[in-house]
Parts: structure tokens; C-alpha cells; sequence
């Protein structure tokens, strides 16, 4: 059974910086584009980065040049490193494993706390 866990998730001052990992065991990562995403309270979760299984990413405009997502296939784990962070940041954080060949197969982690705030 596929799991992804979530960490490095805090509170942080504004500008600065946090790097989350996301761990997914019982499956073959390789074969799974990976996400980043992220939801306040009464908001829908958004798409803040993808790491595709051929290495190509794309990133949400809010976070463009600020975020960073990659992807390590001998370790099974995804990071995202955040700088220069803003209060608007401020989410609760969801790594996603999306099966690339079928995307309707798509599982989460149980979410990491991000507080950006002085």
C-alpha cells in the first residue's frame, strides 16, 4: 500500500526559509509525477509545484523563483525547499504521487504545517 509522508513543516519568520520532504514507500516511485500542494482554511487546495517522472517542473506563479521542487528516485522522497518566505505562504502543505501513465490514480500524504509569520 502506497504511503507518503510528509516532513519539515514549522513556523518561520517572513523571508526566510523551509525545506519539506515527502518520503513515499510501497510503490515504484519512478513511475509517479509528484506534487506539492497547499490549503488554508475555506480555500481549495492549490497546486503549488510538480516534479514530473521526467524530471520536468512547473511551479504555481505565487511561488515561481522562490520555491524549488525535486525529486530523489534512489531515496523515494520529493523535497521542496522554500525561500524568502511570505506570511501569504502560510498553508497546510500536501505531498501528491500521481500515477503518470493513469492520472486518476493519485494519493496524499496527511499534510504539514507551514506558518510564516513574525
Amino acid at each position: 500500500q502506497i504511503q507518503l509522508v510528509e516532513s519539515g513543516g514549522g513556523l518561520v519568520q517572513p523571508g526566510g526559509s523551509l525545506a519539506l520532504s515527502c518520503a513515499v514507500s510501497g510503490t515504484n516511485f519512478r513511475i509517479y509525477n509528484m506534487g506539492w500542494y497547499r490549503q488554508t482554511p475555506g480555500a481549495q487546495r492549490e497546486l503549488v509545484a510538480i516534479v514530473k517522472v521526467t524530471n520536468s517542473t512547473n511551479y504555481a506563479a505565487t511561488v515561481k523563483g522562490r520555491f524549488t521542487i525535486s525529486r530523489d528516485n534512489a531515496k523515494n522522497t520529493v523535497y521542496l525547499q522554500m525561500n524568502s518566505l511570505k506570511p501569504e505562504d502560510t498553508a497546510v502543505y500536501y505531498c501528491n504521487a500521481q500515477l503518470a501513465i493513469d492520472r486518476r490514480l493519485s494519493y496524499w500524504g496527511q499534510g504539514t504545517q507551514v506558518t510564516v509569520s513574525s
